[in-house]
């Protein structure tokens, strides 16, 4: 790459923006000092030296900035989205990533989705279900790519009487993903129980995932719902919190194990998909390695150290929570099973919350080789 630029810049002027790799042209002007008196050859051979010099050039360019100047705009959540990027993320800032990335990390899915439908992203990591929605929304404009979150929802609290989801008729539980997988499946769980949100149970929800962190280690919260890596987070901060509930267990008990909770996934805005294949593919390839060395147990405390660096996580809290925080990567035939089964639930019990309409069969991305 960096041969190439040199021979770029040798030509041509070439300008990086924070956003993306732009090309500014130049144009050189060749003028012959020559009078009429000089050879009519000697004029024609130099003209044609010129021209030939430049149109090799404008060829050049027109190449070089084609094939290897795109900048893949990523954008992910600081959870376990993020940190299963951490080392592409590294690589990158190295420039010793395939693709060059511009990354944006976010600290909730509202934060990201208008700029994901208005395609300001190639790649977004998203809830599962709001992959659907944007699929509908956009007419089909958005796929998915790869499953990249499952199941990472606890209940915690300090109050040892909680031992099911029947002890927590009466309670206020704060919760976060109003509208995404958290607020779908705490609330599925809820009505098989028996129980009835926001009459049996009191659900009062919160932006951020560490606001409520906070809130919950301070004690300023009795119960919440959480994913990783904040529920380590706060069982690091105050010794009286512990796991009263595993949603994930409740979720395979109330759908007879016939549904995985599928928390998050990876969408590509399908034209970029078409007309970047070879950047695509490179992404995928580079975002599974970057997961399997995140997830790999003898790399946690490299890893973790990644994820701090990323601005994600402290490191600490990493390397507890990386084992808990179910960061896959599920492709092809596989992904499409396991979303099916979780976004019909989903589909069954409130429509809306997949966008009014499960999503046909070209909202799954799928490589080439697959």
């Amino acid at each position: 790459m960096k041969r190439i630029m040199a021979l770029f810049c040798a030509t041509w002027f070439l300008m990086f923006s924070v956003g993306g790799c732009v090309g500014n042209d130049s144009s050189q002007t060749e003028s012959s000092t020559a009078t009429e008196s000089s050879a009519e050859n000697s004029q024609t051979e130099e003209s044609s030296v010129v021209e030939q010099s430049m149109a090799e050039s404008s060829s050049e360019e027109s190449s070089l900035v084609e094939s290897s100047n795109y900048v893949v705009k990523v954008a992910a959540l600081k959870g376990p989205t993020g940190m299963g990027l951490a080392k592409l993320i590294d690589e990158n800032a190295a420039g010793e990533s395939q693709n060059q990335y511009d990354f944006t990390l976010a600290s909730s899915a509202d934060e990201i989705l208008a700029n994901i439908i208005q395609g300001d992203f190639d790649i977004a990591a998203v809830p599962t279900n709001v992959a659907s929605i944007l699929y509908n929304k956009t007419e089909g404009r958005i796929q998915m790519a790869a499953i990249n979150t499952l199941g990472v929802l606890y209940v915690l609290s300090a109050d040892d009487s909680i031992q099911s989801i029947a002890d927590l008729a009466g309670k206020t539980v704060y919760s976060t993903g109003q509208g995404a997988v958290p607020e779908i499946a705490f609330n599925y769980i809820l009505e098989q129980n028996g129980l009835t949100p926001g009459e049996d149970v009191t659900i009062e929800y919160r932006s951020e995932h560490s606001e409520l962190a906070a809130l919950m280690a301070s004690g300023e919260a009795e119960i919440a719902v959480l994913p990783q890596p904040f529920v380590t987070s706060v069982l690091n901060q105050n010794e009286n919190v512990h796991v009263v509930l595993d949603l994930t267990e409740e979720w395979n008990q109330v759908t007879n194990g016939e549904s995985d909770l599928t928390m998050g996934c990876i969408v590509v805005q399908k034209s970029f998909a078409e007309e970047h294949p070879e950047e695509m593919a490179a992404f995928m390839k580079e975002y599974q390695a970057s997961v399997e060395y995140v997830t790999a147990e003898a790399n946690l405390e490299d890893a973790a150290a990644l994820i701090e660096k990323a601005d994600i996580i402290q490191a600490a809290v990493a390397q507890k929570a990386l084992p808990e925080c179910n960061i896959v990567f599920i492709t092809g035939e596989e992904m499409e099973n396991i979303s099916n089964g979780f976004l019909q639930v989903i589909f069954d019990s409130e429509p809306t919350l997949v966008g009014g309409a499960l999503p046909n069969e070209d909202f799954y991305y799928q490589l080439a080789a697959e």
